[in-house]
């Protein structure tokens, strides 16, 4: 029987005709965990271990210079009676929201115009890829000037135009410091968002608007039910990305405030930095960067559900 399933095996052929060389799916099989291999350690040794490592630390005591021991739960207690980490809560939430939803809303407006036949589109959309290209320390710089509380531009303007009377205080004040921080990061995120959208925008088949127009419709109606539904999936994408971004942002509020004025502008990840690095306890500053976790598997798990939603593609309901 072996010698009759050996023969059987050898007899069989592929579709084109020919005998599969012996081994061959089990060499295909080595050599793809062969070149996912380099992939895995990077993941393993600069995503995996860091993660781990952090966790372990938010359960310790731990500070620089000196090892800690294990302590359980005790940093994650002393945060929820720490009004600042609340602060840096309701910070971090406000600052996402608010400029996550102003980016959608303004990066879809762009990407619409942008869509459109203009002349000179190509120089257009790489003007707009600026504020995404220049990093984010040089863009944090800037806006610092912008809001100088005695040299600001826009105070400067708004005087000239008889607007106000005096300068602003862009970062000294705390409502207009959490204000400021937004607009810098609304500025820098629009470019991401307009040309993703843009990317999906140019996949929508122009006859489905053109049928839409023929029939009728109105520009908000083919808006409505041809581009919105058809760009759901990217939506989806784009808005997890951006999300994700502005939640987990360092660099631009630690530039700009550093937190201040009176943590007003503290997101979880700069206390987290402030409490570990500076302030020397990195197992509280680790307990207040995994305490970040949670809402950022929720805005994954958003994009996991909303991209799942494609009924309407083939022209069924949600």
């Amino acid at each position: 029987m072996a010698n009759a399933a050996l023969a059987g095996t050898a007899g069989t052929k592929d579709r084109a005709g020919r005998r599969p060389v012996w081994g061959l799916g089990q060499s295909r099989n080595a050599l793809g965990i062969l070149f996912m291999a380099p992939a895995a350690l990077i993941l393993l040794v600069f995503l995996a271990y860091p993660l781990g490592l952090g966790v372990w630390l938010a359960f310790t005591d731990t500070r620089i210079g000196r090892a800690g021991t294990y302590v359980g739960l005790e940093n994650y207690e002393l945060l929820l009676d720490d009004s600042v980490f609340r602060l840096s809560i309701f910070n971090t939430i406000f600052y996402t929201a608010v400029a996550s939803v102003l980016k959608f809303g303004l990066g879809l407006w762009l990407a619409l115009i942008l869509n459109e036949r203009l002349p000179f589109k190509a120089f257009f959309r790489a003007i707009v890829l600026l504020p995404w290209v220049v990093p984010t320390v040089l863009s944090a710089i800037a806006f610092w000037w912008i809001y100088d509380a005695q040299f600001s531009i826009v105070s400067w303007a708004l005087i000239k135009l008889g607007i106000i009377d005096s300068n602003i205080n862009f970062l000294g004040d705390p409502w207009n410091a959490r204000a400021a921080v937004i607009a810098a990061n609304v500025w820098r995120g629009i470019p991401f968002v307009a040309i993703s959208l843009l990317a999906g925008l140019q996949t929508i088949p122009p006859s489905l608007h053109e049928a839409a127009t023929l029939d009728g419709a109105t520009p908000w109606q083919r808006f409505r039910n041809i581009t919105l539904p058809m760009l759901t999936p990217i939506i989806a994408v784009v808005m997890t990305f951006s999300v994700l971004f502005t939640f987990t942002d360092f660099q631009l509020i630690y530039v700009l405030t550093r937190g201040g004025p009176l943590n007003a502008t503290h997101l979880m990840a700069t206390l987290s930095f402030q409490r570990a690095i500076p302030g020397g306890q990195l197992g509280e500053g680790a307990a207040i960067a995994v305490a970040m976790i949670p809402f950022l598997l929720a805005a994954i798990m958003f994009s996991y559900f909303g991209l799942q939603r494609r009924r309407w593609q083939q022209g069924g309901a949600d």
